[in-house]
């Protein structure tokens, strides 16, 4: 399941973010290196769960900034 999510992630980094218009995110790293980086530490679920949590999280009100995988 880790690799599985661990593909998809790369697959949307390197194919479907170029899609975007825009190339700004609030949060460093970026939501996907976040979730890269929670899944591989942490395992698929647990990872998947803080990368989700910090997709959640990054919306139009918040302040954005440093913001690393616990």
């Amino acid at each position: 399941m880790k690799r599985i999510l661990l593909w998809m992630i790369r697959f949307y980094r390197k194919y479907l973010s170029k899609m975007k218009r825009y190339n700004t995110c609030k949060y460093y790293p970026t939501c996907s290196q976040y979730a890269l980086e929670a899944i591989e530490k942490y395992g698929a679920l647990k990872g998947g769960v803080l990368a989700i949590w910090r997709v959640l999280r990054c919306n139009p009100f918040s302040k954005g900034g440093y913001d690393p995988v616990p």
